[in-house]
């Protein structure tokens, strides 16, 4: 293993030859952790002997790590096993993880030893760390926020597992050509991850299709059709400075053995020969496989079918193994026991599996499988837009699901009832809040409405988008059952999202508060606010945000080529691209400072505040228009960033492929970010509070978490433009009557765009969605027209105050110091103490 490497551009022989070669996998000196390393290296093999590069360090250095969490991970098992406390499990379709090398070492506290253990194997730390591929688990806020839930589970000694599904290409990787963006599938999983230890033990059978036996006693058996096997691999979630590690157990889809046909397969007919394995495998494949086509539609079922049984298997599997000393477990135990939590509707068939495992395999009747169910599942809804509602057709699920589909029809049939019988004021309304929507075009069961009907609790996940809910989407709901309702705004994790992340801030936190304790305790941020006028951390403030964003400077001029002035303000918008975000404001924005600084005389540009815009985000890949928005950024951005008169005043700049990892280097560095959906559309938002917490300044809207985050920063410290949630709807009644009259400002940049300034490409469709006053697709939904007045004003405003550089800097550190709020360790606590009734279970 004798190489040299190049440290600071020039080599030196690795002195990796002293380390001897021995397991140590409780290591805690450096060099005893240079020796597992090495051990790894050579004892679990994954490579050719002679290689020790970067990225067979990597594997070994994290396999070494593994030993370690390996450990904590039986002790914490064997501690729940034995203390047999209530467990919260948390299923998702999404969980957006991140890299887990550098989490691991944060959270148990050994950065230190294992950047000094490199060193003395010739590699540093970060060269190694940037070796791992992120999980490609998962796609937005939805998944992120499941994995920040994770991370504060863990360091809070919550009793709790994560459920998913191990997803082989992820959603997709974005490429940006001349072409606008392409999508590759994710190649993570490519050579293999060292953070999922398989379960061989752990495999329950899932089935699909078939139909129901009705059986001599009268109960009800669902037989037939094909069955997969569904295996656990789990991956280990480190509490940070806590001895519990928790776990994500992510299902894969399995055909067996016996499934392969081979007397077809001598026969020549390979495909047949192996039909069921081909199925297994494309559940999954793919994160949201598109569902234009009927077969499309299939497997989303199938991929929501497949987690929620073998996880709800699992779960009782689980129950039944700790029984008392009578050798029984009474099921009414069960939610004293057990909590779910279903993140957003894609696992609502937790709910008819559940009743249907109890009835069916248990041997429960009705009443009592009734009565376990919904004290046990609870939901968590993440939107108001329709679209994102989930509604399956009867047909399909009928076809695929015949069991279930008879336990909902029962379950709507009570519940029709229930409100006959009690709430007859409500009879004209049966049709809106019913489980099923008998339209004789479209027959479908709304998911929503079925989570709501059969969950103990429904929260929204901030407080405007809690309200909302009670008072528009679920009222009827709130009439029926008061207390069902709840809000538990989002949090995100403060030891990734600035521990971590922003190493030279954290620092500055910690000496400026006098201790370390707010990484636990982000309340204690708000310690700042008597120093934001002190020059000294001032200074620091100052310096520690350069140092971020000449990281980032590097970061975009390898991956794009471009080189941006670190200088000038970083404003940024990361999220998925989707209309109701509004990347197109922001663009048209852009559109027009370039057309206003092209009309300038150089000297009226020496006065304007420089700017980088950056832009990133993936838009789904059969969404046209989000497609559209992200080749105008670009087109854009080759323009003005190759325009010798204004570049040094603006860049434009598309950031790819957009991931936690990417986040990591953008967010910490930014200066403003752009959080301008239009009010009442995003329920909550949580980069937003990603940024707030790394002292960058919002614009946005009154939305989501903003309004909270307003409040707490407070109103001087946050860019406020645009209508309110309340006023939308007027405002849309309007514009479809004819009254809007939009601002010459707004057409002028839509007419710079037509006027071919930014290359050929026809922009006429995403222009029109902006045109007339209604029809699908026009009519500006989300009233970019509308707020691109106030948009462009409140710009100004923020262009004047960069220019103060001491009033900038302390909106920065004000801007931290009251983001103690919006900690996951909140959220978390609020979670298990007033939806899940959980406690904590710490590993002693």
């Amino acid at each position: 293993m004798e190489t040299t490497t190049k440290v600071n551009g020039v080599a030196k022989p690795k002195t990796s030859e002293k380390i001897p070669v021995a397991a140590h996998p409780l290591a805690e000196d450096p060099t005893d952790i240079a020796s597992n390393i090495k051990y790894h290296a050579q004892y679990s093999p994954h490579f050719s002997p002679v290689k020790f590069e970067p990225e067979q360090a990597y594997y070994a250095a994290a396999e070494s790590v593994r030993d370690r969490l390996i450990q904590q991970w039986n002790e914490t098992y064997l501690h729940y096993h034995k203390v047999d406390p209530k467990q919260t499990y948390y299923l998702s379709m999404e969980f957006l993880q991140g890299r887990a090398l550098t989490n691991a070492i944060g959270n148990l506290d050994i950065q230190d030893a294992y950047a000094s253990a490199l060193n003395k194997l010739g590699h540093e730390l970060e060269e190694i760390t940037e070796q791992e591929k992120d999980m490609a688990l998962g796609n937005g806020g939805l998944g992120r926020l499941a994995s920040c839930f994770l991370d504060s589970m863990a360091t809070l000694n919550l009793p709790a597992w994560g459920y998913g599904l191990r997803y082989r290409y992820g959603l997709f990787k974005q490429r940006i050509s001349k072409a606008g963006q392409e999508e590759m599938a994710e190649d993570w999983l490519e050579k293999f991850s060292p953070w999922e230890v398989v379960r061989h033990d752990v495999v329950f059978p899932v089935r699909f299709f078939g139909h129901v036996e009705v059986l001599p006693t009268g109960s009800r058996k669902w037989v037939g059709g094909e069955v997969l096997q569904a295996l656990a691999y789990d991956i280990p979630i480190p509490g940070y400075k806590t001895k519990n590690t928790n776990s994500l157990r992510l299902w894969e889809a399995k055909a067996s053995a016996q499934d392969f046909n081979l007397f077809q397969f001598n026969d020549g007919q390979y495909q047949s020969a192996a039909e069921l394995h081909a199925r297994a495998s494309q559940i999954c494949a793919v994160l949201y496989p598109g569902d234009a086509t009927e077969e499309g539609k299939l497997l989303r079922l199938k991929q929501q079918f497949f987690l929620c049984s073998a996880s709800l298997q699992d779960i009782i599997a689980r129950f039944k193994e700790r029984k008392d000393g009578t050798g029984v477990r009474a099921w009414s135990e069960f939610p004293t026991k057990v909590a779910v939590q279903l993140n957003d509707t894609h696992p609502t068939l937790a709910i008819p599996e559940l009743m249907r495992l109890l009835m069916d395999e248990e041997g429960l009747g009705w009443d009592d499988a009734w009565d376990v169910t919904s004290k046990t599942i609870a939901y968590t809804n993440h939107t108001v837009l329709p679209e994102a509602l989930e509604k399956w057709s009867q047909v399909v699920m009928s076809k695929l699901l015949p069991r279930h589909m008879e336990i909902i029809e029962e379950i709507d049939k009570r519940f029709i009832a229930m409100i006959k019988s009690t709430r007859p004021d409500l009879e004209s309304k049966i049709n809106d809040i019913r489980i099923l929507d008998h339209n004789p075009n479209k027959p479908v069961v709304r998911m929503a409405n079925l989570c709501v009907v059969s969950g103990h609790t429904v929260n929204g996940v901030a407080q405007l988008h809690s309200d909302i809910l009670k008072a528009e989407l679920f009222a009827d709901y709130v009439s029926i059952w008061p207390t069902k309702f709840q809000n538990k705004t989002n949090g995100i994790t403060p030891r990734r999202w600035l521990k971590f992340c922003s190493p030279e801030l954290s620092l500055i936190i910690t000496k400026w508060l006098k201790t370390d304790k707010w990484v636990t305790n982000l309340d204690l941020l708000v310690g700042l606010r008597e120093f934001a006028d002190n020059p000294e951390l001032q200074a620091e403030w100052d310096s520690a945000k350069m140092a971020n964003k000449q990281r980032l400077v590097q970061y975009i001029s390898r991956v794009t080529g471009e080189s941006i002035d670190p200088n000038s303000l970083f404003d940024i918008q990361v999220k998925r691209i989707h209309e109701y975000k509004r990347q197109l404001l922001n663009i048209l924005g852009a559109v027009y400072r370039y057309k206003k600084l092209k009309e300038m005389s150089p000297e009226e540009r020496k006065t304007t505040t420089p700017r980088t815009i950056m832009i990133g985000g993936k838009a789904f890949a059969t969404y046209t228009n989000a497609k559209r928005i992200v080749k105008l950024v670009s087109d854009v951005g080759a323009v003005v960033n190759t325009d010798p008169e204004v570049n040094d005043y603006l860049k434009v700049v598309f950031v790819p492929n957009y991931n936690v990892s990417v986040a990591e280097v953008l967010i910490p560095g930014s200066e403003l970010s752009q959080h301008i959906s239009t009010a009442g559309m995003e329920a909550s938002g949580t980069s937003n509070m990603k940024f707030a917490l790394n002292g960058c300044l919002i614009i946005g809207t009154l939305d989501g978490a903003n309004v909270e985050i307003r409040e707490e920063v407070g109103e001087d410290n946050f860019f406020l433009f645009g209508a309110t949630a309340d006023q939308v709807p007027q405002l849309r009644k309007d514009r479809e009557n004819g009254l809007f009259k939009p601002d010459p400002r707004y057409e002028e940049a839509k007419q710079f765009i037509r006027s071919k300034a930014f290359g050929s490409y026809d922009y006429e469709p995403l222009l029109d969605s902006l045109e007339g006053n209604s029809g699908y697709g026009r009519g500006d939904y989300f009233l970019v027209g509308q707020d691109f007045p106030t948009y462009i004003d409140t710009q100004a405003k923020v262009d004047e105050a960069y220019k103060d550089r001491k009033r900038w800097i302390k909106m920065s550190i004000l801007s931290t110091a009251g983001s103690g709020k919006f900690s996951s360790d909140r959220t978390i606590s609020q979670y298990a103490k007033e939806i899940w009734n959980i406690e904590e279970c710490p590993v002693p």
